[in-house]
């Protein structure tokens, strides 16, 4: 009775109350998350130096299409699952979560296969000079062998909220996130281990995370189950779930190609120090965005649930309220940075001149952060619904097709400040983007008037014909 009031709920509490109680924890989990990136990269940049910074920096776009493909498979997953279980059909909500998984296995055996194979070439493909290419290795070459773990517990954290239960999904990103800052500690400090031991950090945390995880749904704490049969692939199953997921995976991997040319356009009018630089500004923006993201990862079971459920009372509700409150957050991320760039640069070293070149970029692109809010609902709202395409046009506006042309065109007039020019002339396009499709739509989420109220059935099993 307990799991079935998770996900159940999802239709019956009052929206603020719910919407609140899955957006903290998971604002929490990811703000913890991402502070262990946070603090890896202070005791990288105490410990070893700017260059292993910048070599971490270089690495990373190969773990952000890690980081895609477990957001890929959890999202989609979660959104084919939230609608699943508000149409009261659990049975193929588990063959979902079996398929997921089984796709995850699949995919951890390319990541091991890639460690002893592609990646110093993948490496110097991103950028890597030979003064930071072996920091980059050094910090790759372990978390690419423990892929499983990585896709595994970011995949399935996603699914523990689309039932609703973002207290343990907020656990199972606290308590690795912890354990990894403590283990950096030790490894890079303690045992003088350097970048190395920064990547084994972050192996064990999530390892102890997949474990964690294992032990939820086998307890019988899950809506769902795990059955051995629900492992077995079912074709129409992985094409919704890719599809839902797609839109996830190419923002997660235009990511991935936002940084490969962001380092190589760095190296090419600034040289090593500027992608250190850059580096350190990332885990910023990070922590910044991170708020945001949890608003929208508490949004989305509850509007697959009651989309799935035909309550679009409910669905306009959350929607409208959770744009006012990332409206809100934006806003104070504008303030802070544009008031303290250099003390959010000393948290991060103590030299010099990192600081002010820091201060300096992350005033021009952070410029307009306050825009940012409804690229993030918007695109997390047609994940939940199942609208593929829009998602994907969304999910791809602000970092493949505005950022990175910017990226690569800017530079050669304005040199450096040309790259730090292109975010905020990017967050201005995908905010009008964005509005845009929310207006075009605006009687389903305004006013609950829609055709799709009658097509619905056929929608959300079909999301590619999707009318939307």
């Amino acid at each position: 009775m307990k799991q079935k009031f998770q996900s159940e709920r999802l239709g019956t509490e009052p929206i603020p109350k719910l919407l609140r109680s899955l957006s903290i924890p998971a604002i929490i989990g990811m703000v913890v998350m991402a502070l262990y990136n946070v603090i890896d990269t202070i005791f990288i940049s105490y410990g070893v130096g700017i260059s292993a910074v910048a070599g971490v920096t270089i690495s990373f776009p190969l773990m952000m299409i890690m980081m895609a493909i477990s957001a890929a498979m959890g999202i989609g997953g979660a959104s084919v699952i939230s609608r699943r279980l508000g149409e009261k059909n659990e049975k193929e909500a588990n063959q979902v979560f079996g398929n997921v998984l089984t796709i995850i296995i699949l995919l951890s055996v390319v990541g091991v296969i890639g460690a002893f194979t592609f990646l110093e070439p993948v490496l110097i493909l991103f950028g890597a000079t030979p003064d930071i290419l072996p920091y980059a290795i050094d910090y790759m070459f372990p978390i690419l062998l423990a892929t499983l773990f990585f896709t595994f517990s970011f995949a399935t954290n996603s699914i523990i909220r689309s039932e609703g239960n973002a207290r343990f999904a907020m656990m199972a990103m606290i308590i690795p996130s912890v354990l990894n800052i403590i283990l950096d500690a030790v490894f890079i400090f303690g045992l003088n281990m350097g970048v190395k031991g920064a990547a084994y950090a972050t192996v064990i945390s999530q390892a102890i995370a997949s474990a964690m995880v294992i032990q939820y749904f086998i307890s019988g704490n899950s809506t769902l189950s795990l059955k051995i049969a629900d492992f077995k692939l079912k074709l129409k199953l992985v094409k919704e779930i890719i599809l839902v997921g797609l839109p996830a995976f190419v923002q997660q991997a235009a990511g991935s190609v936002m940084m490969i040319a962001i380092n190589v356009m760095l190296i090419r009018y600034g040289g090593e120090f500027y992608v250190g630089v850059f580096g350190i500004i990332q885990r910023i923006i990070m922590m910044s965005f991170m708020p945001m993201a949890g608003v929208m990862q508490g949004m989305q079971p509850i509007v697959g649930y009651n989309y799935g459920a035909n309550n679009f009372a409910r669905l306009r509700q959350t929607v409208l309220l959770s744009l006012k409150i990332v409206t809100v957050i934006s806003f104070g991320v504008f303030l802070i940075v544009m008031m303290f760039p250099a003390f959010l640069m000393s948290i991060f070293t103590s030299d010099a001149a990192v600081i002010e070149a820091g201060a300096d970029s992350m005033r021009v692109m952070f410029a307009a952060v306050f825009l940012i809010g409804i690229q993030i609902i918007s695109s997390g709202l047609y994940q939940a619904l199942g609208k593929a395409k829009l998602a994907l046009i969304l999910s791809l506006s602000r970092q493949f097709i505005f950022l990175i042309p910017l990226v690569l065109i800017l530079p050669h007039f304005f040199g450096t400040t040309g790259v730090w020019l292109a975010f905020p002339i990017a967050d201005f396009f995908s905010f009008v983007l964005a509005f845009y499709l929310l207006y075009r739509h605006r009687k389903t989420f305004l006013k609950g008037e829609t055709d799709e109220s009658k097509s619905k059935s056929i929608d959300y099993k079909e999301p590619t014909h999707s009318s939307m």
